[in-house]
């Protein structure tokens, strides 16, 4: 159900939120019990306990022992510094023996295939991700072990990664005539002007029986974004997605390429926002909306400026109304402000700080300024912003480079958009193939 698209960026911070909280409707269960007949008073058999849950396994002969699990648990907690209750952990073990469950027979069937992954690439990605977190590959190490995991925990994960794409490059092949990229250029440039949404997701599948189960845990997922835990740390850890490699990065998109679910949120959210989970036909997801833009056409907001600020603080021991009092003071001169020469006079005369600043692109200001400052030309001051608390600020603008033209995709860059989206397809069906075929014992 996910696509790599053109672009790909590096994820910021979750400044906003905007949570829409939904509940799996009955028609899913209604078509996932078609055919199945199954009857309307359910008796079982046997002695069953629903609260033993086992948390190791056998998959085709290779053990998955309680440690591996617990390495992995202590990886997702350490990294993010989580504090779980004791049945948070427990659900957290179901998961990460879900994850070790997939990776091993992704493993198994690249070697069956006669893949293999040299030893060294997976020490090199090693070493790149120890640089990730501000590390040396022995202080990795150390640290892991510190946090009661093992360097072959992520090395193990690694592994299941390569061996993975390297399987699907070799096993899955696509076809993509120019016919159908001719086709999707044209469509392109009818649908210039509409908007463009750069998405995240973290995608589960979900059984009807799972489904509340699974949408709990994507509650706790969104609660982790709020207190700071990255959106593509948490994609890498528990999406099911075949994006899971890439943090959840679907790329650009526009909504009629997404499911009705998806689409519908994506399009009333804003850049900053998260919403979910969201029900879908076999799983739930959320989604991160990164940024958005109309096709085939310049974004203002990837103008890059120049700016000065000016700043004043608030002493303790000030009262409310000596520090509305400066405030005004403040407003007052930078509205009287002609330009950035007069700038550093200006500050003397009410005692503030100046910086300076140069490339900073619109977007990348908090949404309140983006909108303040996108009329604006070189010379004027914005408003002050800031509270009595923390101090006022006000900047000019002293240089603005507008962005350039916007461009319409190569062929090159659409059959890729078009092969990497089969592809995807064709990884959750062979994963799919891959589950239902394994021997699997929970022990």
């Amino acid at each position: 159900m996910s696509a790599k698209w053109l672009a790909g960026a590096g994820i910021a911070a979750l400044a906003t939120m905007a949570i829409a909280q939904t509940a799996p409707g009955q028609d899913g269960a209604k078509s996932a019990n078609a055919g199945l007949d199954f009857p309307a008073d359910v008796e079982i058999f046997g002695k069953v306990d629903p609260n033993v849950r086992k948390p190791t396994a056998i998959v085709n002969d290779y053990v998955l022992t309680g440690t591996e699990v617990d390495h992995r648990v202590a990886l997702v907690t350490g990294m993010q510094k989580l504090t779980l209750k004791p049945e948070e952990r427990e659900q957290l073990k179901l998961a990460m023996l879900r994850q070790l469950i997939d990776e091993t027979l992704e493993i198994q069937e690249a070697k069956a295939k006669d893949i293999k992954v040299d030893p060294r690439e997976i020490e090199s990605s090693f070493s790149r991700v120890s640089a990730r977190f501000q590390r040396t590959p022995d202080q990795m190490r150390a640290w892991l072990r510190e946090i009661g995991s093992s360097e072959r925990s992520i090395k193990r994960q690694i592994e299941a990664e390569l061996a993975w794409s390297r399987l699907l490059r070799r096993q899955v092949n696509v076809n993509v005539g120019e016919a159908e990229v001719k086709a999707m250029i044209d469509r392109l440039t009818a649908q210039k002007g509409t908007e463009e949404y750069h998405v995240y997701e973290i995608y589960q599948n979900a059984t009807p029986d799972r489904a509340q189960e699974v949408s709990a845990g994507m509650q706790k997922m969104i609660e982790q974004m709020r207190q700071g835990t990255p959106f593509d740390y948490l994609a890498r850890t528990y999406s099911q997605s075949s994006t899971r490699a890439r943090g959840g990065d679907l790329g650009w998109i526009q909504p009629a390429m997404l499911p009705d679910g998806l689409a519908q949120a994506v399009q009333g959210m804003e850049p900053g926002q998260v919403a979910g989970p969201i029900p879908l036909s076999a799983g739930f997801s959320i989604v991160y909306l990164a940024d958005k833009h109309k096709v085939g056409v310049s974004d203002p907001r990837d103008a890059k400026l120049s700016i000065r600020q000016l700043s004043i603080a608030f002493s303790k021991d000030m009262t409310t109304p000596q520090r509305n009092a400066r405030a005004e003071a403040f407003g007052k001169a930078v509205q009287a402000i002609r330009g950035c020469g007069d700038v550093t006079k200006t500050a003397a005369g009410i005692n503030a700080e100046v910086v300076d600043r140069d490339g900073i692109a619109i977007k990348d200001l908090p949404p309140a300024l983006q909108n303040l400052v996108l009329p604006m030309q070189v010379g004027q001051a914005t408003q002050p912003f800031g509270s009595l608390e923390d101090g006022v600020r006000a900047f000019v603008i002293c240089g603005r480079d507008d962005p350039p033209p916007a461009y319409t995709p190569s062929v090159e860059q659409v059959q890729e958009q078009l092969e990497d989206q089969r592809v995807n397809l064709r990884a959750e069906r062979l994963l799919r193939d891959l589950r239902r075929d394994a021997l699997i014992e929970y022990r």
